[in-house]
């Protein structure tokens, strides 16, 4: 495969299971986002892929060539850090070229003065200058060659980080949370700046981070990630509207998926709290997930109590707790919508193919009426 192969991949720290054979191909040119809370095994499967730490079992490969065994520096992978790992006392000029210095130049040509006596030395050290000026050039660095790390912002730090990983053009790109020190402005600005360095580069680029609105905006496909196991694999649409595992929706989207439990019963009519949805599914403990969007007002319906709003200028977001349950639900709704007062009655609808269904495993499972599902559906 050209790109990226991560097959059956496992560690374990003492009685902790990191990574339980996890397996993830990234095609080259392709930008994988690997999303998950902290704590889920992501940054360890990115360090096994870098060569930083060793896997227990299973094998990594780079266009189609095995590199488990290789060291570090013979995987041909560049790897972009949270805190940038520049080097203070260099400028960005030389901190650019450190890894082509690694690469092209020998130990005693690396040496200050001992170097220059060495024939071919101003040759090498020439092309260095010259693709550490493209790749400065294509990061809008230019200006700032001369300057040391303590001297630039955090948005300018990262470009160096991103200029030295594209001037070694490597096979892989591995980013590890690289804007996570940023402000939210700052971030959304960079994230395009790396998608689009990305589609110049054209290698397989895997990218951890914890934040979804940056693997859901920036990823080709995002793989999410808890508890050391990949959960799905899937486009950002599809992870988003499609969501195979309770696990998968309830972490991606903001606000949270709203999920009530239910019951399907022997005949396989779902029941919340004893009261029929209209909605049918094998029968046993179910669970429906609706997207906060997807919740309105009616005038009957699922009976809530009013919390309160929260004003997020292009919409509102009217907080309520379900009246048997006592679950909390959170509607989406324009921002000149009816502000019910807190503790008020209210009524919310839905129409059936925006419910997705889990098992008392939380896995998927189909709703059996299709007709339903573009119907409006109310509690009875």
């Amino acid at each position: 495969m050209h790109g990226l192969s991560i097959q059956s991949v496992s560690r374990h720290f003492g009685e902790v299971r990191a990574l339980d054979n996890v397996s993830l191909d990234v095609a080259a040119g392709e930008f994988v986002a690997l999303v998950g809370p902290s704590g889920c095994g992501k940054s360890t499967l990115m360090r096994i892929v870098a060569g930083i730490e060793t896997a227990d079992d299973g094998r990594i490969s780079i266009n189609s060539r095995d590199i488990t065994a290789l060291r570090a520096a013979e995987r041909n992978v560049a790897m972009v850090f949270q805190n940038y790992a520049l080097y203070p006392h260099l400028t960005v000029r030389e901190n650019i070229a450190v890894p082509l210095a690694m690469r092209r130049l020998s130990a005693l040509e690396r040496l200050p003065l001992l170097g220059r006596i060495k024939p071919g030395f101003s040759q090498k050290r020439a092309a260095i200058a010259e693709d550490v000026g493209k790749s400065a050039q294509a990061l809008g660095l230019g200006a700032l060659l001369d300057r040391k790390p303590g001297q630039l912002s955090g948005g300018q730090r990262q470009r160096v980080a991103l200029a030295r990983a594209i001037v070694r053009h490597p096979d892989a790109f591995l980013m590890d949370e690289p804007l996570s020190n940023l402000d939210a402005a700052l971030r959304v600005q960079t994230r395009r700046e790396i998608v689009d360095i990305h589609r110049r580069v054209g290698a397989a680029t895997l990218y951890v981070t914890h934040d979804q609105s940056e693997a859901l905006t920036m990823a080709d496909r995002v793989a999410v990630m808890q508890a050391g196991q990949l959960l799905q694999v899937s486009s950002p649409e599809a992870i988003y509207h499609d969501p195979q595992d309770i696990r998968v929706a309830t972490f991606i989207g903001s606000p949270r998926i709203n999920v009530l439990a239910a019951e399907a019963d022997a005949a396989g009519f779902i029941h919340i709290a004893g009261q029929p949805s209209g909605l049918q599914a094998a029968p046993g403990p179910v669970s429906l997930a609706i997207r906060p969007e997807n919740l309105r007002l009616a005038s009957s319906g699922i009976a809530c109590r009013a919390d309160g709003f929260e004003f997020l200028g292009e919409s509102l977001l009217l907080h309520a707790r379900h009246g048997a349950t006592k679950e909390a639900l959170i509607i989406r709704l324009a921002p000149e919508a009816p502000r019910p007062h807190a503790g008020e009655l209210i009524h919310l609808s839905f129409e059936a193919k925006h419910v997705l269904v889990f098992d008392r495993h939380g896995k998927r499972v189909a709703l059996r009426n299709h007709i339903a599902q573009h119907q409006e559906m109310t509690l009875a």
